[in-house]
């Protein structure tokens, strides 16, 4: 039986690059089934993401493979199988509803991903990991256990084999060495109010300025706070009849629906970074 394959790359642009991954994959027996590539012209790389069947070499071989292909191309790439979901880790604080959207998509089948853990500093949802039979780690934080409890959260990833990572509305910012650990494959969603609206309540604070937009923001997380590259934005229109509740209710969905979408793309490998930016193949 055929396996079904995405691989996504990225090099130096130069004539000829798509003709030279559909010739490498003819030779080894791949039929490509989805094909998107993207030149960016202001800093000369190219971009790639190919799905296809394969039924001439086995996963290990095609990436060695690969490997002696990419060389001479100067090519960054990613080999993955359709047939593994991303096995992914949720951390949340006292706000659910992220949370809570992402369990019912992925039981639901909409999502490609496979829900190892959920980590907490509060207790609030060890019920509702336990209605869909997820282990919830509650590992409050304080100021002096903060490095203690990152360490014991990078053991949890790494132990649940974890390629992505999910702040599912986790109000703890992440120390710059556990931000490095993550690198491109952690996701934080916040209201896209940032900077404008900094610190609490920030619907209140929109509320008050009269805003007739709110919206949302998903984006890789980095140690620049709420700065890194972005994968997903979306906003809802409001009007002066809006209460705060009103807002904070339509922001809670926006957020939802933004983050859903942001880790449907990565977990179908259809996001690639490209320095601060990303390029996606929707």
């Amino acid at each position: 039986m055929s396996s079904t394959y995405i691989l996504t790359l990225s090099c130096p642009d130069r004539k000829g690059l798509v003709h030279a991954v559909s010739g490498f994959l003819l030779n080894h027996g791949g039929n490509i089934e989805e094909a998107a590539q993207y030149n960016d012209h202001d800093t000369g790389l190219f971009f790639m993401r190919v799905q296809f069947a394969c039924r001439q070499l086995t996963y290990a071989d095609l990436k060695a493979q690969l490997g002696f292909f990419a060389g001479p191309h100067k090519m960054k790439l990613s080999l993955h199988t359709t047939a593994q979901p991303v096995r992914t880790v949720l951390m949340v604080s006292k706000e659910g509803h992220c949370l809570n959207d992402l369990l019912f998509r992925w039981k639901s089948g909409l999502l490609p991903i496979d829900i190892r853990a959920i980590i907490s500093n509060h207790k609030d949802f060890y019920q509702l990991a336990a209605s869909y039979n997820v282990p919830f780690h509650h590992l409050p934080v304080q100021v002096d256990t903060k490095e203690r409890v990152e360490a014991r959260q990078y053991e949890i990833i790494q132990n649940e084999g974890a390629e992505l990572v999910v702040l599912a509305r986790y109000m703890q910012i992440l120390s710059n060495d556990l931000c490095q650990k993550l690198a491109g494959r952690a996701i934080n969603i916040h209201h896209s109010f940032l900077p404008s609206f900094k610190g609490a309540k920030p619907y209140y604070q929109a509320h008050d300025r009269g805003v007739k937009l709110i919206g949302a923001t998903a984006h890789y997380v980095t140690a620049d706070l709420d700065e890194g590259p972005i994968i997903e934005q979306d906003v809802t229109r409001v009007e002066h009849s809006k209460t705060v509740e009103d807002l904070t209710a339509m922001g809670r969905d926006t957020e939802s629906q933004v983050l859903a979408r942001a880790v449907k793309w990565h977990s179908e490998h259809r996001v690639i970074l490209n320095g601060h930016k990303t390029v996606i193949f929707k």
